[in-house]
């Protein structure tokens, strides 16, 4: 779930109103998930540190016509994606654009080997190394699958609040999440398949 602030902690009105000490406020309430959410979508704490400013600088500049249909979190997130996909398009012209159709094709589905990852301690899971190898998993999936994956398994938002920030259909999410978490495991399979490998051995 997208961590809202108490209730009447910010007033929109004064927002509106480009009160700015109310706008203080509204950074150091999402100062933190907003920096968290760039530096997993492009793992590069400059690069988040440039998104996150764009991002209020922008919220700045729209708050007097945001109309509150959505919540100011789920607006900032949105404002926030949409930098980090743009700075991907300009880094990685190559990676699919959050708005592209995801191909598939049955062989992409498919992990090729799966591995049984329930006999593997938990401390695998926790690793330092194994954290490592999740980032780098993720950093290769394209940013219509990487940003889901982002805001449900990491930021824990719900199918609802990610295919509201997305702008796209909850069963979209549900989709391009399966996919994502498929590739990963994929990516991932020849990792722990050493470990357990490296378990057995006396």
């Amino acid at each position: 779930m997208i961590n809202h602030p108490p209730s009447g902690t910010l007033s929109l009105e004064a927002l509106r109103t480009g009160d700015r000490a109310e706008f203080a406020r509204m950074v150091e309430t999402y100062y933190q998930p907003i920096y968290r959410l760039a530096l997993r979508m492009l793992s590069n704490p400059q690069d988040a540190e440039d998104i996150l400013q764009e991002t209020f600088l922008k919220a700045y500049r729209g708050l007097g016509g945001f109309d509150g249909r959505s919540s100011l979190s789920t607006w900032l997130y949105r404002i926030a994606i949409n930098e980090a996909l743009m700075f991907l398009r300009r880094k990685h012209p190559e990676l699919v654009s959050v708005d592209d159709p995801v191909n598939d094709g049955e062989g992409e589905q498919q992990p090729r080997e799966i591995v049984d990852w329930c006999c593997l301690p938990e401390e695998e899971f926790m690793s330092s190394e194994a954290q490592a190898q999740l980032d780098r998993a993720a950093d290769s999936l394209p940013a219509s699958l990487r940003v889901v994956f982002v805001l449900r398994d990491l930021e824990g938002l719900s199918t609802r609040e990610t295919a509201e920030v997305l702008n796209l259909s909850e069963m979209a999410v549900k989709t391009r999440l399966s996919r994502a978490r498929l590739r990963l495991r994929d990516e991932l399979s020849g990792y722990f398949s050493e470990r357990l490998q490296e378990g057995k051995q006396p």
